[in-house]
């Protein structure tokens, strides 16, 4: 019997505050035992589902794709893509670095198994990446940092490297990109002089990062353009952000996997070379000659060779002594 304050227990699903909208769903469901066992199946495994496709999900619990359709219509889905919303909600506030090594550690592979795990998701969240993105998101993207006069990029934590990653790129190809660290002060003074003609880059995922978030709130305020990069189209940064764009973060790691930002990001810096490219050209062949032949690179100093003794003088011009044979 649960606890008079605690939770209430129905179906495998614990009902409290915190539940998402579709564990309310599938407590509150009449399913039959076969469906019910496909949906606990699909929600404890959240982490590897919530980005599949209603044809993808089938093969994976070797089902055709009407019993996967037909059984989220018993859930009250009118359409799979409002279930998978669900689902990448449920994804977003259930997923924790401790929920996904549990889960890894339960299913007895070996170390050599969890190796290739991890990269057939990143080779998995780069198929999607490939097979989802808007292009022209990009482009809107690369227009709008043609555009800015500065560009603020925002990640914190983890994230810190792919605001570094994207503010490197930029810079280069004559923008004035930056991706502040520090206290919360530094970023909060940093945004305070921006203005309507520059733009902030937020980037974090699934329940997204206080700072980053709040970040951009106060760019909003000000009336600076924003934008997001970040996991789902669910997630505050997506919520708040002028325009986004989406990369999974989906991996047996702990600590998540930023193959697909980074491939994201790339696309972006791509854009903004290509936007222009006799602008990045010029810009580029400012340093040609110190990537050919300047200080940059990293050279074996040359070898000193030891001078020859006086004994190995003469040992070396000795003549061999010939041997008498019999």
């Amino acid at each position: 019997m649960p606890a008079r304050n605690g939770p209430a227990r129905n179906n495998g699903v614990y009902e409290s505050t915190s539940s998402t909208s579709l564990e309310v769903r599938f407590t509150q469901s009449q399913l039959s035992g076969t469906r019910r066992e496909l949906i606990r199946a699909i929600l404890d495994n959240h982490e590897e589902t919530f980005f599949l496709s209603s044809r993808e999900m089938a093969k994976r619990y070797k089902v055709d794709a009407a019993t996967i359709v037909r059984t989220i219509q018993a859930l009250g889905y009118e359409r799979f893509a409002d279930f998978a919303a669900d689902l990448r909600n449920h994804f977003v506030k259930q997923i924790t670095p401790y929920t996904v090594l549990k889960a890894a550690t339960q299913e007895k592979r070996s170390v050599s198994d969890q190796i290739r795990l991890c990269l057939e998701r990143d080779t998995e969240s780069l198929s999607v990446l490939r097979s989802s993105l808007v292009t022209e998101r990009v482009v809107e993207l690369a227009k709008l940092i043609h555009r800015s006069r500065r560009i603020l990029v925002v990640g914190v934590d983890l994230a810190v490297s792919l605001a570094w990653l994207l503010a490197y790129g930029l810079t280069p190809l004559g923008f004035d990109a930056e991706a502040p660290v520090g206290t919360t002060g530094n970023l909060q003074h940093k945004i305070d002089v921006l203005t309507n003609k520059d733009l902030l880059i937020g980037i974090s995922f699934g329940r997204c990062l206080r700072e980053t978030v709040e970040s951009v709130l106060r760019a909003k305020s000000r009336g600076v353009p924003t934008f997001g990069i970040t996991d789902v189209d669910t997630t505050p940064i997506a919520m708040h952000c002028d325009a986004h764009l989406v990369a999974s973060t989906s991996s047996p790691s702990f600590a998540g996997s930023y193959v697909a930002p980074v491939a994201l990001i790339n696309t972006v810096i791509v854009a903004c070379t290509h936007l222009r490219p006799k602008r990045a050209l010029d810009l580029l062949g400012r340093t040609e000659d110190e990537y050919r032949t300047g200080a940059r690179w990293y050279q074996e100093p040359p070898r000193r060779v030891k001078p020859a003794t006086h004994e190995n003088n003469h040992t070396a011009g000795a003549k061999p002594k010939r041997t008498r044979t019999t």
